[in-house]
């Protein structure tokens, strides 16, 4: 499936099939080599920033703000193929919103404030001064 078209469903969808079909595809994009706590992770920034507001209030708005996840830098052409590794993302997603969905003492955190990440071949000018988690091939920040 093109990602243009995954991203029409979730213009038309109800809002929480919607929400897990952007966070899938973001971890999809994001972290589809990953191992499971890595992809789990990644949904965690996503989730953290939509509870906070600044990015967007809904799962699709924060994964669809400018340079901020891969959805808006991955042409709308590109294929998704891998329908194993995008059944996992999708799982990992509806695994990650029934967590957030928790009060937050009963949340399981596995990359507590972070709100930003970068594989670990670059170091953003952003990620400088602050302290990271390395997951996999992913170093998560607490920016915000």
């Amino acid at each position: 499936m093109k990602l243009s078209m995954l991203l029409w469903l979730t213009s038309v969808l109800p809002q929480p099939i919607a929400d897990q079909a952007c966070l899938a595809t973001t971890v999809y994009l994001e972290a589809r080599s990953e191992s499971t706590i890595g992809q789990l992770a990644v949904a965690e920034v996503a989730l953290r920033r939509r509870e906070r507001g600044r990015w967007g209030d809904t799962v699709c708005k924060v994964v669809a703000a400018p340079h901020q996840f891969a959805i808006t830098a991955t042409p709308g052409s590109y294929d998704i193929a891998n329908f194993k590794a995008f059944a996992k993302a999708w799982k990992v997603a509806g695994y990650s919103m029934e967590n957030w969905a928790l009060p937050l003492a009963q949340r399981q955190l596995l990359v507590p404030h972070a709100d930003h990440f970068a594989t670990v071949a670059i170091a953003p000018a952003w990620s400088l001064n602050h302290t990271s988690t390395t997951i996999g091939e992913h170093r998560f920040y607490a920016v915000n």
